[in-house]
């Protein structure tokens, strides 16, 4: 899961209403759900990570530190629920990028060398988003049932980035075909998923990590180069990160 930075707050007190902050948001995430990675042109949601709807956290609803993006389908599976910060990995103030691995069938597991309480917080994130299932139901905003498989867009995107690892093998000093690579990979969305079929190829790696936005401010990655920093180093100070 990419581990992102929102930064500091680009306004002086709270964003009332709380959807004001989508623009920088998307300045700073991109078009991307911060949980399942898609790219989503529309729908894409003000996230409140403890939620709005709770008395206990209501006071967080017009919060920048509370705030991600995410899709219908992680937003409405997240819901209600109450979230613990401390029982649960989250990609603002954790490095999740070392948290999981993503297969060619469409699966995300927690990485089998995590263990103990690190390995239930990353589990507990995957639980809380319904990112351990493959089918999701969901209701639109019309009262329909719709069934959204969010595997089927990781398998979809494993293949077409297992497709460009082929052809830049085929003929790896064409920095054009690298460059339109890391645009496609932009447009498409899944950030790790690319990461995962270009292991290996560092110069890819790179360029994957500076195209998707707030991905290098997270500072999980060295300052110039692919190398992972372990643990988050949770440059905002945010309660209970830099876990991983």
């Amino acid at each position: 899961m990419r581990p992102v930075r929102r930064g500091t707050s680009p306004q002086v007190g709270p964003f009332d209403p709380y959807q004001n902050a989508k623009e920088p948001l998307l300045g700073r995430l991109g078009l991307y759900c911060s949980y399942c990675e898609r790219r989503i042109q529309t729908n894409l949601a003000v996230e409140h990570i403890q939620p709005k709807g709770l008395p206990v956290t209501a006071h967080l609803d017009t919060e920048w530190t509370n705030f991600l993006l995410a899709c219908v389908n992680c937003n409405s599976t997240k819901g209600h629920k109450p979230v613990v910060l401390d029982d649960v990995l989250l990609p603002d103030r954790d490095n999740t990028y070392l948290a999981y691995e993503y297969t060619i069938d469409g699966k995300i597991r927690v990485r089998d060398h995590l263990e103990g309480e690190i390995r239930d917080q990353a589990q507990s994130l995957l639980t809380l988003t319904g990112l351990d299932k493959n089918l999701y139901n969901v209701v639109d905003d019309n009262g329909r049932q719709i069934v959204v498989d969010r595997a089927s867009k990781r398998i979809e995107s494993m293949s077409m980035a297992l497709e460009q690892v082929e052809e830049i093998r085929a003929d790896p000093e064409n920095d054009a075909l690298r460059r339109s690579t890391a645009r496609m990979a932009f447009a498409d969305g899944l950030f790790s998923v690319w990461m995962t079929a270009f292991e290996g190829d560092a110069d890819m790696q790179e360029r994957l990590i500076e195209i998707f936005p707030g991905t290098r401010d997270s500072g999980c990655f060295g300052d110039i180069g692919s190398e992972t920093v372990s643990p988050h180093p949770n440059p905002d100070a945010l309660p209970c990160g830099g876990r991983i």
